[in-house]
C-alpha cells in the first residue's frame, strides 16, 4: 500500500510518523479502507481498497472522495446532498448503507455497502474512517446473517480500527490498559479482567473491571500478585500465559481439583464475579508473551462460542503491540532517567546566596533532554551561573548537551575571562568537536561586592532572557548582552552586560519549555513569566519556584523545563572599607 501522504499541491505533508502509523493501521483491516481528512480528501488507503476500486492509491491521495467514488446506479456522479455517506462526514457520525455505488478506475460500477466513523489520524488531526464491502448487484437474496458472530463484519472492523489507533496512540500502560478496557466493556462483555507477566517473569493481576450501566467499576480487591504460571497446566488462563491459545471457559471450568495456584485463583475469580461465560487469549508481542485478556459474561444471556475468538485473538494481539511499545518506552524512559540525575549539577554552597533548581523533563518524549542548568565556583572564587537548551528532547541532545556544559565547566575555570569571551570559545568549540547542531544559552558569574551588594555579568546566546523581581514585586527583564546562538558558524564579538542585584531580589534562568506554548507568540509567555514571577516574590525561593512550574508552564508543553532561581540577602553585608568607617 502506498504511503498515505498528500502531495505537494494539496498543503504540506503530513508527518512520517503519522504517516507510517496510518499506513500501519489500515493494512491490518482486511476489508476495503480508506481514510479522509477534515475537507473530505483522502490521505490514506489500504490494498484491499486499490484492489476493490481498479485504482492505484497515487490516483487517490489528495483527491475528493465524493467528487472521486460516489455514483448513482446508473453511474452519474452523485449530488452531495443525496449522499448519505456525506452527509454523516459532515455531521461527524458514524453511520452505515446498503446499497450505494463506487465508480472503479476501469469505468465500471461497483455496487457497496459501507460504514464510516470518526477517526483520530493523530497529532490533533482529526479525520473520517470508510469501510467498505463489495455487494453483488441486484442481489435475489441476501447474504445469510452469520448466527456464530456476536458483531456484523463491519462494525467488527470498526471496532478493531479503534481498537488500533486508541492502543498505539498512548506510550503509557497504565492508560493503554484503561482504554482496552473501555473498548470491550461493556459493548462485548459484562467484565475485563487484564493478567500480565512482569519483567520478573511475576504474573500480575492489573485490572478486573465491571460494567455497571455505562460506569466502568474497578475492583481492587481481585487484583494483585498471582502465582507463578504452571509449565504444564492445560486449564485455560495457564495456556493463555504460556501464549498457547485462546479458550472458552465457564465456572464449571474451574470445580475440579485446582492443578496450580493459578487455577484456585481463577475459581476465586468466578465466585466473586458470577461470571458465567468466559474467554480468554493470550496477550503477545513480536517478541515475548505479555500476558491474558478474559473476557466475561455475567448479566448478558448470551454465552461466548468459539465464534467469538477470533475477534478476542485479534484486539488481544493490537494490544500486545501497544504494550510491548509502551514497555519498551519505560524502560528507555527509566535508563535516561537515570542518566539525567547524572547529569545536572549538585548546587554548590554560596555564602549568604540562595539558590535552588528544578529540571522537568518533557512529558511524551525520552524524559530526559538538552535542556541543563549549572552552577560552579570559578577559580577567582566568584561563582558561575549557567542555563541552556541543546536542540532536541532524547538522548542525543542529553549527551550533547553534556559535552557543552563540560567544556563550559572547562574554559571556564582554566580561562578567566569575561563571560562573552568564555562563551566565544565554546561556540568555537562546538563547531568543531561535537556533535551538538544548535544551542542557546546564559553564562553568568555572580559575585559580592566591597560594599556588600551583588554584582551579576552575563551574556546571552539567544536565549530567553533573565528575569530580575525585587522584594517589592517590580519584575523586569535583562534583555542586555543579547547574541547569536551556538552553532551558527558565524564569527561575531559576543557583548557582556552588568547589572547590581537589589537586597533580597531574585534572579530567574530558565529554558523555553517554561513559557513557549504552540499556537501563542511568545510575549505571552514572557508576560505570563513576568506577572506570576512578581506575585510569588515575597514566597520563600522553593515554593516561588515550585509555584511558577505550575502556574507558568503551558498545559499542552512538550518540551523539557530547566529553571534556576538566586536571591540575594535582605540586607548587604559592609565590606571591609564599610567596617574600618563604622564608629567604635
Amino acid at each position: 500500500m502506498a504511503e498515505p501522504e498528500q502531495t505537494e499541491s494539496d498543503g504540506e505533508r503530513r508527518p512520517a510518523a503519522a504517516a507510517a502509523a496510518l499506513t500501519r493501521a489500515l493494512a491490518a483491516m482486511g476489508t476495503g479502507a480508506y481514510v479522509v481528512d477534515e475537507q473530505g480528501r483522502v490521505i490514506g488507503v489500504n490494498a484491499r481498497a486499490e484492489q476493490l476500486l481498479a485504482r492505484p492509491a497515487g490516483d487517490m491521495l489528495g483527491r475528493d472522495a465524493h467528487d472521486l467514488l460516489h455514483r448513482d446506479a446508473h453511474g452519474q456522479p452523485l449530488p452531495r446532498t443525496r449522499c448519505g455517506m456525506r452527509q454523516a462526514f459532515h455531521a461527524g457520525r458514524t453511520a452505515q448503507g446498503e446499497e450505494d455505488f463506487f465508480a472503479r478506475g476501469d469505468g465500471s460500477l461497483l455496487p457497496i455497502s459501507w460504514l464510516i466513523t470518526p477517526y483520530d489520524v493523530g497529532d490533533d488531526e482529526h479525520g473520517t474512517l470508510v469501510l467498505f464491502h463489495a455487494r453483488r448487484p441486484q442481489e435475489a437474496e441476501p447474504y445469510p446473517e452469520p448466527t456464530a458472530r456476536p458483531l456484523p463484519e463491519l462494525e467488527r472492523l470498526a471496532l478493531l480500527a479503534e481498537t488500533t489507533t486508541q492502543l498505539t496512540s498512548t506510550l503509557d500502560v497504565e492508560e493503554a490498559l484503561h482504554r482496552l478496557v473501555s473498548l470491550v466493556v461493556p459493548r462485548l462483555a459484562d467484565w475485563a479482567v487484564i493478567d500480565l507477566i512482569t519483567d520478573r517473569d511475576e504474573v500480575w493481576r492489573a485490572a478486573v473491571v465491571h460494567a455497571d450501566g455505562d460506569t466502568l467499576v474497578r475492583h481492587e480487591e481481585l487484583q494483585g500478585p498471582m502465582p507463578p504460571v504452571p509449565a504444564l497446566s492445560p486449564m485455560p488462563l495457564s495456556s493463555a500465559l504460556r501464549g498457547v491459545a485462546s479458550t472458552l471457559a465457564g465456572p464449571e471450568t474451574y470445580q475440579r481439583d485446582p492443578d496450580s495456584g493459578i487455577a484456585v485463583e481463577q475459581r476465586r475469580l468466578f465466585e466473586a464475579t458470577g461470571i458465567r461465560s468466559a474467554a480468554i487469549a493470550p496477550i503477545r508481542s513480536t517478541r515475548e508473551v505479555l500476558g491474558a485478556l478474559t473476557l466475561g459474561r455475567a448479566e448478558e444471556p448470551r454465552d461466548f462460542t468459539t465464534a467469538d475468538l477470533p475477534l478476542l485473538e485479534d484486539i488481544a494481539r493490537r494490544a500486545g503491540l501497544a504494550l510491548d511499545n509502551a514497555r519498551l518506552y519505560q524502560r528507555q524512559r527509566k535508563v535516561a532517567e537515570t542518566m539525567q540525575n547524572h547529569l545536572l549539577p549538585q548546587m554548590p554552597h554560596v555564602p549568604r546566596l540562595q539558590m535552588t533548581a528544578r529540571y522537568l523533563p518533557a512529558p511524551d518524549a525520552s524524559q530526559v533532554g538538552g535542556d541543563w542548568y549549572d552552577v560552579f565556583t570559578l577559580s577567582d572564587h566568584a561563582t558561575a551561573l549557567a542555563v541552556g537548551d541543546v536542540a532536541g528532547h532524547d538522548l542525543e541532545a542529553a549527551a550533547g548537551m553534556a559535552q557543552v556544559r563540560n567544556m563550559l565547566r572547562a574554559y571556564a575555570w582554566s580561562q578567566q575571562e569575561p563571560p562573552s569571551r568564555i562563551v566565544e570559545r565554546l561556540d568555537e568549540a562546538v563547531m568543531h568537536i561535537t556533535d551538538v547542531s544548535m544551542a542557546t544559552m546564559i553564562f553568568a558569574r555572580i559575585e559580592e561586592a566591597d560594599d556588600g551588594h551583588w554584582e551579576l555579568t552575563w551574556t546571552n546566546a539567544g536565549h530567553p532572557p533573565p528575569l530580575l523581581i525585587s522584594h517589592d514585586g517590580l519584575a523586569d527583564y535583562l534583555t542586555d548582552g543579547h547574541g547569536l546562538l551556538l552553532g551558527t558558524g558565524v564569527r561575531a564579538t559576543r557583548a557582556d552586560a552588568t547589572a547590581l542585584l537589589p537586597p533580597g531580589s531574585t534572579l530567574l534562568l530558565y529554558t523555553d519549555g517554561l513559557i513557549e506554548e504552540a499556537g501563542h507568540i511568545l510575549d505571552e509567555g514572557l508576560h505570563r513569566l513576568r506577572r506570576h514571577a512578581a506575585a510569588l516574590a515575597h514566597r520563600p525561593l522553593a515554593s516561588l519556584t515550585d509555584q511558577l512550574l505550575r502556574r507558568v508552564r503551558p498545559v499542552a508543553n512538550d518540551d523539557d523545563v530547566a529553571l534556576l532561581a538566586l536571591r540575594t540577602p535582605a540586607r548587604p553585608c559592609p565590606g571591609p572599607e564599610a567596617s574600618r568607617r563604622r564608629p567604635v
